[in-house]
């Protein structure tokens, strides 16, 4: 369903919510409509065999507010009853949850479409802008999210309805366009022959990518963890890694224009994720925005879209926090993802 009758779409509280990455799992419950939000420790995912065990242990034996709905955001495909993880071993069975956690009505939304439900009401204290571009134009956005892989959710505006856009814009193809990236590409680690932007755009991508131009230069790699690469190049300290993050930050910025003109996302693209923040300083230099921008004959659209980096530390539980609280306000389809006692 998409909106709907108020009190359908409303879940009982309290209720849980909860971000299930590839290794940590966040939690927090809404105990009413204007409670204040009770956010939990992380989770570690290997620590706990299912996700049962884990709101058991983390969330019902530490908590003296008993959720009694759920509403989770996973990063894998929802459909049927068992709904396996991407990036963890852990499968979500709602039926199961509801039997052995005493809740009533589980849902499950795609991590980046908590993500996308984020960036409608994001405060400037949560973000930071990039570039000159300004406005906050009630108008249909966009999120991507470099972190274990590339992540991308549309957030389309609509009969003063936000109606959030999972998909798999990630996997789009990435190509070469300038003279440097036709030196560097022929030596991109590729899946069945293709450069996808997943493969460049992310904790691993970065590491192909230093690897590709070290190849490219007959140089040696020195370093094989996407975090001693990005230290190195926002210290200065070595100059394969400087020009890895400066053009991480422009490839970042090709695909961000991208998607902004795929979803005409006059209201913004947001930038989310660890990686958007770790690289902020050089994501504040000129050749994201540039790169951004420069999709002619569009250039001057572009132009006009503000671009931010995400600074919420729990954007995609604030993101389920205000559906969870203000269901009539976004269009988010139920169906084959509700369960219900």
């Amino acid at each position: 369903m998409l909106q709907s009758d108020t009190n359908e779409a409303r879940m009982p509280y309290p209720i849980l919510i909860g971000d299930i990455g590839g290794t940590n799992a966040r939690f927090a419950i809404i105990a009413d409509a204007d409670a204040e939000q009770i956010n939990f420790p992380n989770v570690r995912t290997a620590d706990f065999e299912t996700i049962d065990d884990a709101i058991r242990a983390a969330i019902m034996e530490k908590s003296a507010v008993k959720p009694r709905s759920a509403i989770l955001a996973v990063a894998g495909p929802i459909r049927e009853d068992e709904i396996p993880l991407t990036n963890c071993d852990w499968v979500v069975r709602p039926r199961t949850m509801i039997e052995g956690l005493g809740l009533e009505d589980v849902l499950v939304v795609n991590d980046f479409e908590a993500q996308a439900l984020a960036i409608a009401h994001l405060s400037d204290e949560h973000r930071e802008r990039l570039g000159d571009a300004s406005g906050d134009v009630v108008a249909s956005r966009v999120v991507l999210g470099p972190g274990t892989g590339l992540g991308v959710g549309g957030l389309l505006h609509a009969q003063n309805t936000w109606i959030p856009v999972p998909g798999e814009g990630g996997h789009i193809d990435l190509g070469p366009r300038s003279k440097r990236d036709y030196e560097i590409f022929p030596h991109v680690e590729t899946i069945e022959g293709r450069v996808s932007a997943e493969q460049i755009l992310c904790g691993r991508g970065i590491v192909h990518l230093y690897k590709a131009i070290c190849a490219a230069d007959g140089i040696e790699p020195a370093y094989s963890d996407p975090a001693d690469i990005t230290s190195h190049a926002l210290a200065d300290t070595d100059k394969i890694a400087v020009e890895t993050v400066s053009l991480f930050s422009t490839y970042l910025g090709r695909v961000a224009g991208d998607m902004a003109l795929v979803f005409m996302a006059r209201g913004g693209v947001f930038l989310s994720g660890g990686i958007s923040q770790k690289i902020l300083p050089a994501l504040r230099r000129p050749e994201f925005r540039a790169a951004f921008e420069d999709k002619a004959p569009h250039s001057g659209l572009l132009a006009k879209i503000p671009t931010y980096v995400v600074t919420h530390p729990l954007a995609a539980l604030a993101g389920l926090s205000s559906f969870a609280r203000r269901p009539e306000s976004f269009g988010v389809s139920t169906d084959g993802r509700r369960w219900r006692r």
